[in-house]
């Protein structure tokens, strides 16, 4: 099967990777410097890396499985092409976290009955729900998104794009009215699935409006996805200390992971809409930033323990030169085990390509946007 590549969005990977690592390197620092504290409020930005992550998944995967669904052996594939993209580099973590670590810091090694949840995908639950667990902070979003793996492409498959489109809606309200209970029953309501997975639900709209051919007018939509995101975006600049971070109201604890979708739902479609010749456009295919996001799942992994490590062994005392060490030490790390080990896996893909079924369907939605087929599949896969 084939399916366009859009490649600024390898640049729009790697840049939600460094906002999360821009984000954790500094939301911590403490300092009475005025400039340095001024980073650390912006800093907070980084924190919405991950829901540009969550709505640029929601959309890659759901423009995948649309443009694979009649194809032989549907799940079979899916699950196994995710299954060589995700386990291989998390267990390989989980493993480190947990037997090595310990070892290097020199503390006690963390009872496998506090393990269980992250060997099951299930920390979310644990830090919403305060189980008895322990490890990487960092992995609930891993969490979210392999369980939108799970149950996403059953309902892509016996579902009609117009059903689809209802369910997209559906899910977004589900998620609002999880997030209001878990706040009002002071529960913690960033990082539990479905108090999240409306971003992943914007981004999946976003590959239904390009498979119905909603996104071929480019001149118009382009015009219209960057008012949406200027007007997403004055919340964010008004209000961000309530919209990042634990403070804020009911209200905008509520709808800030709706307003921050919201604004990268736009802001994806404006990058794919726009024009090549934009800045933007050729800021996102740029080498590094196309690199940083073909490396990006190594970035997300391991930068808090290389932040650590780098910290450890130089301690410079310049937050600047500490910055483009921890930086530049994760890059080695995330590149290494790109190259060395995650491919390894991903080469294994190629038994596992979406072929045409024998006796195809041939109401199937992509009679809507024959054009969406006309490029390497391989390329386009998140």
């Amino acid at each position: 099967m084939k399916i366009s590549y859009i490649k600024e969005l390898d640049g729009v990977r790697g840049l939600a990777a460094l906002m999360v690592m821009f984000f954790h390197f500094f939301f911590r620092l403490e300092t009475n410097d005025t400039f340095l504290l001024t980073v650390r409020e912006l800093s907070y930005f980084g924190e919405t890396g991950v829901s540009l992550f969550f709505v640029l998944s929601g959309f890659l995967i759901t423009r995948i499985l649309i443009n694979t669904r009649d194809s032989e052996r549907f799940f079979y594939h899916f699950y196994l092409r995710r299954s060589l993209r995700i386990f291989p580099l998390y267990y390989l973590f989980l493993a480190v976290y947990y037997f090595l670590f310990p070892i290097v810091k020199q503390v006690a090694h963390e009872p496998f009955s506090m393990q269980i949840p992250y060997w099951f995908y299930m920390q979310d639950f644990a830090l919403t729900f305060n189980w008895k667990a322990e490890g990487p902070g960092h992995f609930w979003s891993l969490a979210i998104e392999e369980h939108f793996y799970l149950f996403w492409p059953l309902l892509v498959y016996y579902l009609n794009t117009k059903r689809i489109t209802y369910v997209i809606i559906g899910i977004i309200v589900v998620s609002l009215i999880t997030r209001g209970w878990l706040i009002s029953s002071n529960y913690e309501y960033r990082f539990f699935t479905f108090s999240r997975i409306d971003e992943l639900a914007m981004g999946a709209l976003l590959a239904v409006l390009e498979v119905k051919g909603k996104l071929k007018q480019v001149k118009q939509n382009k015009r219209l996805f960057l008012l949406l995101f200027i007007i997403s975006s004055i919340p964010l600049l008004l209000f961000w200390q309530r919209l990042t971070g634990t403070a804020g109201s009911f209200f905008f604890k509520l709808t800030r992971f709706l307003i921050i979708g919201v604004a990268f739902f736009s802001f994806i479609g404006y990058v794919i809409t726009a024009s090549h010749a934009l800045f933007i456009k050729r800021a996102l295919r740029s080498t590094p930033l196309v690199y940083t996001g073909k490396v990006s799942y190594g970035l997300y992994v391991y930068h808090p323990i290389c932040f650590w490590m780098t910290k450890q062994i130089l301690k410079t005392g310049n937050h600047g030169l500490d910055m483009v060490a921890c930086f530049a030490t994760t890059f080695i790390i995330a590149s290494g085990s790109y190259f060395l080990f995650e491919k390894r896996f991903l080469n294994l893909k190629k038994y596992f390509e979406y072929r045409p079924a024998k006796h195809q369907n041939t109401t199937n939605d992509l009679a809507l946007n024959p054009a969406v087929t006309s490029a390497n599949f391989s390329k386009g896969e998140e």
